[in-house]
């Protein structure tokens, strides 16, 4: 059953089944219904589509996902949504703002999962105070983040690093360090089980199932790599494309164990200059965490010549108790 016709006025409806989908603006992957479709056939992982529209059509969609988390070590259970940016915005009705759009698809997703997930999550806006007075009002708190991008198109990756790190990506080449498009099976598993490896005792990093990489790399919304040294495989990243941007979506690296070859240095300037070379206008990376005064990832990433922005994070926990004390204690 279609729930989205004959509307008159702007209402938000959420949509769990593919058939029921309406005609949509797919240009922004994070919001599409191919990622929509992934995330379906991906286990542990559930799409909820939220949908504005009045009698000319849709206005505005945003796909949130429920990840379901578990884990043996350390012990834990439970589910959370996640929303990267704010949705894609058709045209407006009757002058509401994107924002008044904003909040209505905020009021059906909270109305629909705030007693099935411990928290909502918000991420990646395009701007910092992109619908604060929403989000607020919906009992949303923000934490200050950071979010990182490259330029691509003004100049090459080339002119963005210091000869210092150029020198160490040479001669990591000139030893023998290539990195390759995963390609086959036996390079698949090679690339899950580094970055499983890599992010096992890291319970805040959320690693979904390797259907949902597959999907990902067979469909053409994204790329899987592989560094490698003599054989050994060092370093792996994926890659999404949306909008002529890239996004580093996962990375990571033996760094400790090929440090004479810089294992994370190769693996980053790799995803970066085939970006570059593939046309794309910026590359973000997603996730670099908090803005604390010594973070030694985001330092990292700095070093290719990327641009800091001070961002937002919004979270939303059920259990009210703890929300009105995170939202205390974040208060702006």
């Amino acid at each position: 059953m279609c729930y989205l016709c004959h509307v008159k006025e702007p209402t938000a409806h959420i949509i769990t089944n593919q058939k029921d989908l309406p005609l949509l603006d797919n240009s922004n992957f994070f919001h599409s219904r191919q990622l929509f479709e992934i995330a379906r056939q991906t286990p542990r992982q559930k799409p909820y589509m939220v949908v504005v529209q009045d009698e000319r059509g849709v206005l505005a969609h945003m796909l949130a996902i429920v990840r379901y988390r578990t884990s043996w070590f350390p012990p834990y259970l439970y589910m959370h949504c996640r929303l990267l940016g704010e949705g894609v915005y058709s045209y407006q009705h009757e002058g509401m703002a994107d924002s008044a759009l904003f909040g209505l698809m905020l009021d059906a997703l909270r109305s629909k999962l705030s007693n099935r997930v411990l928290y909502i999550e918000v991420s990646n806006l395009s701007h910092k105070m992109f619908g604060y007075r929403e989000l607020r009002q919906r009992q949303f708190f923000p934490v200050h983040w950071m979010s990182i991008h490259n330029s691509l198109h003004s100049h090459t990756p080339e002119e963005r690093i210091s000869a210092r790190l150029a020198k160490h990506i040479d001669n990591a080449y000139a030893k023998g360090v290539v990195t390759n498009e995963v390609s086959g099976d036996a390079d698949f598993e090679a690339f899950m089980k580094l970055l499983k490896h890599h992010h096992w005792l890291k319970p805040k990093r959320y690693i979904p199932d390797e259907k949902f990489f597959q999907l990902v790399k067979n469909e053409g919304h994204g790329r899987l790599y592989l560094t490698r040294y003599h054989g050994h495989v060092i370093g792996c990243s994926a890659v999404a494309y949306s909008q002529q941007n890239a996004y580093l979506w996962y990375m990571a690296s033996r760094r400790k164990s090929f440090a004479v070859v810089h294992a994370d240095e190769l693996t980053l300037w790799h995803a970066i200059k085939d970006a570059h070379s593939r046309g794309y206008q910026h590359i973000f990376f997603l996730d670099v965490g908090l803005p604390f005064s010594h973070n030694p990832y985001r330092e990292f990433i700095l070093r290719f010549g990327g641009k800091p922005v001070s961002t937002n994070r919004w979270f939303r926990i059920s259990i009210r108790w703890i929300n009105a004390i995170l939202s205390w204690i974040y208060r702006t």
